[in-house]
């Protein structure tokens, strides 16, 4: 049996759209399935908390990264591999893991069997899978996340560009401030830091290669910490982001680790997934192989 849980409004409305094609391809096959729908924010975690005590081949998201994060919060140390069919309007996830942004595509390994783990970081209770954002990142993707032209750009297939006019709408009044990072045990300091990304895989709001060398088996976090620049040239090292340029310019320091420890002068927001998470303080550890992918 396979599970689906849809994000019906996952990439302004593109989920329900991906599901009608996809349940007729299952139809078509002759697959056994069920699907739940998410109706309310975090559903899709108790969903898949429901089915992880289930007998059921695999769980299968249709939606983005956020419903990707519920879901796999709710199958954590269950032996229930996560399928995706990617939906939204970024799909991070599914582009460093190579899943096809074809519907057909996607099913088509998902039924194929192959399965692998991949690491995950948690922190505190909750788990993410593809970078958590602190400080002037955590604060862009909450006002992305509460942005109308979200929405508008998902209905020309543009949403992907909403990261950048959030990030420009954050860049206008938010001030960096001094973080303590401890790495595996190492004390670090940094003055005027504007983000810090701790990466298990290169890329998140779209496409940004925010830690290009990140690789979601390695069992460490690639971390990113943009610090000691003015707004004008965050502003101008921005789009080197895309193409993970950014990290030749002497404002950005890289580093590796398991265990991170973030205390900053005042506290800020911390995202994980693109969903908020926390502020600071915390702490965030990498379980290697803590996830199954199907």
């Amino acid at each position: 049996m396979y599970y689906f849980i849809v994000n019906k409004i996952s990439g302004n409305g593109k989920g329900l759209k991906v599901w009608k094609k996809t349940e007729k391809l299952l139809q078509e096959k002759q697959i056994n399935y069920q699907v739940r729908f998410t109706n309310r924010p975090k559903h899709a975690a108790e969903i898949a908390k429901e089915l992880s005590s289930e007998k059921c081949y695999a769980v299968v998201v249709v939606g983005g990264d956020g419903t990707i994060h519920d879901v796999a919060n709710g199958l954590i140390n269950s032996n229930i591999p996560l399928g995706v069919i990617p939906a939204g309007s970024g799909n991070d996830f599914a582009r460093a893991l190579d899943i096809p942004k074809d519907y057909k595509k996607a099913l088509k390994r998902i039924l194929m069997g192959k399965q692998r783990k991949i690491d995950i970081g948690r922190i505190g209770n909750e788990y993410f899978i593809t970078v958590m954002g602190i400080g002037f990142d955590g604060k862009v993707a909450e006002i992305n996340n509460g942005s109308k032209y979200k929405n508008w750009l998902n209905v020309i297939r543009l949403g992907n560009l909403s990261y950048g006019l959030s990030f420009l709408h954050v860049l206008l009044k938010y001030r960096p401030v001094s973080i303590q990072l401890m790495v595996d045990g190492e004390k670090l300091v940094f003055c005027n830091v504007w983000l810090i990304a701790i990466a298990n895989i290169s890329n998140y709001g779209g496409g940004i290669k925010i830690c290009p060398n990140a690789c979601y088996n390695d069992g460490l976090f690639d971390i990113c910490i943009v610090h000691g620049m003015n707004k004008w040239e965050l502003l101008r090292t921005f789009p080197k982001a895309f193409k993970g340029k950014h990290i030749l310019h002497p404002g950005v320091t890289m580093i590796t680790g398991k265990q991170v420890e973030v205390i900053s002068e005042l506290p800020v927001i911390v995202q994980g997934d693109g969903e908020i998470l926390t502020k600071t303080p915390m702490s965030v550890t990498i379980q290697r192989g803590g996830l199954l992918i199907i």
